[in-house]
C-alpha cells in the first residue's frame, strides 16, 4: 500500500507545505489542479489535500499515514499523533484578548458569568480550567471572532495571532497567551510503531524534509585562495564541520575552499575573506542538508 501524506488544501500554510514537500524531492504531478489526491514522482507516496483542521484526526484514525498541520489544531482536536518534527514556519499564538477599553487586563479579571468567543473551544476550556474559571461561558464561532465583544456576544475572545496587528486594528488588546503554535509534520502512532515498511518510508520523508529545513538560511561559499593565505582564510571561516580544501590544478600554489555558513553571516564574512586573501568568491544556495 502507498504512503499517503495529508497537506492543507488552502489557507496560509497550504503553499508553504506544498513547497516544502516538493523541495524534499516529492514533486507533485497534479498540484496545479489541487484535486483531492495527487501522485508524486515517488511511486510509493501520494498526497491528499484536506482542511488543515481535519488533518490531525485523519492521521490519528489512520485514514492517512502522515500530515502537515498546526500544533494549535492538533491540540484542539485532542488527536493522539506522533509529532515527527517542527517545520519552522507558520508561527502563531493563541491568545486571550479583550477590547482596549475593557476592564479585563489579565486573566485574573475574568469573572463567573462572563463569556469568551472562540474558534478553539477545547483549548479555551483547558485554559479556563487551569485557572479554576469553570463558570465562564464559551461561545463557539467559526469566523469573525474579533467582532464578538462589540456586538454583545462575549466579553473577550481567544484567537490566533502572529503579529498582533489584526487585533490592534480591531481595538483589541492581548491579555494572555494560551499556546504558541507552529506547523508540524505528524504521523499515525500505530502505523509508525507497527508497520515496518511504512516506517521506512515515513523516516525517509522526515529525513528529506529535515534536510530542507536544515538548508534554509544556509549558503555554500566557494573561493580560491593562495596557499600562503590559507591559514588566514581558515581563521575567519565559520563552518559546520570546517572548510573543505582541494587543489586547483590549473593554478600553482592555489587551493579551492568551500564551506556551509549561516546566511546572516555572509555579508560580513565575504569582506573578511577578501581581506584574508580569498578571491573568485561564489555564494551558492543549498537545497538540502542531510
Amino acid at each position: 500500500m502507498k504512503l499517503i501524506i495529508a497537506v492543507p488544501s488552502k489557507g496560509r500554510i497550504s503553499n508553504p507545505s506544498v513547497e516544502m514537500i516538493e523541495q524534499a524531492g516529492l514533486g507533485l504531478k497534479d498540484s496545479s489542479n489541487r484535486k483531492l489526491f495527487s501522485s508524486t514522482y515517488n511511486e510509493n507516496i501520494d498526497i491528499m489535500f484536506a482542511r488543515a483542521a481535519d488533518i490531525p484526526e485523519f492521521v490519528a484514525e489512520g485514514i492517512v499515514d502522515m500530515g502537515i498541520t498546526g500544533l494549535d489544531l492538533i491540540k484542539e482536536s485532542n488527536a493522539d499523533v506522533e509529532i515527527l518534527t517542527d517545520l519552522n514556519f507558520g508561527q502563531t499564538s493563541l491568545v486571550l484578548a479583550s477590547p482596549e477599553n475593557s476592564k479585563i487586563k489579565s486573566e485574573k479579571d475574568l469573572k463567573d458569568g462572563m463569556a469568551i468567543a472562540t474558534e478553539f473551544p477545547n483549548l479555551t476550556k483547558k485554559y479556563l480550567d487551569s485557572k479554576n474559571l469553570k463558570k465562564i461561558k464559551i461561545v463557539k464561532l467559526t469566523g469573525s471572532t474579533e467582532i464578538a465583544p462589540f456586538i454583545g456576544i462575549a466579553d473577550a475572545i481567544t484567537d490566533l495571532t502572529s503579529t498582533g496587528t489584526t487585533l490592534t486594528m480591531n481595538h483589541l488588546k492581548i491579555v494572555d497567551t494560551l499556546l504558541k503554535s507552529s506547523i508540524k509534520l505528524i504521523t499515525n502512532k500505530n502505523i509508525y510503531n507497527n508497520d515496518k515498511n511504512k516506517k521506512i518510508l515515513i523516516d525517509e520523508v522526515k529525513t528529506s524534509i529535515c534536510g530542507v529545513i536544515n538548508a534554509k538560511q544556509k549558503k555554500l561559499i566557494m573561493m580560491n585562495v593562495a596557499s600562503a593565505d590559507l591559514n588566514n582564510v581558515k581563521d575567519v571561516m565559520p563552518a559546520m564541520t570546517g572548510p573543505t580544501i582541494s587543489e586547483v590544478l590549473s593554478k600553482i600554489d592555489t587551493v579551492a575552499v568551500q564551506a556551509v555558513v549561516d546566511e546572516d553571516e555572509v555579508f560580513e564574512l565575504i569582506n573578511k575573506l577578501r581581506k584574508a586573501g580569498a578571491h573568485d568568491i561564489l555564494v551558492v544556495p543549498i537545497e538540502r542538508i542531510i
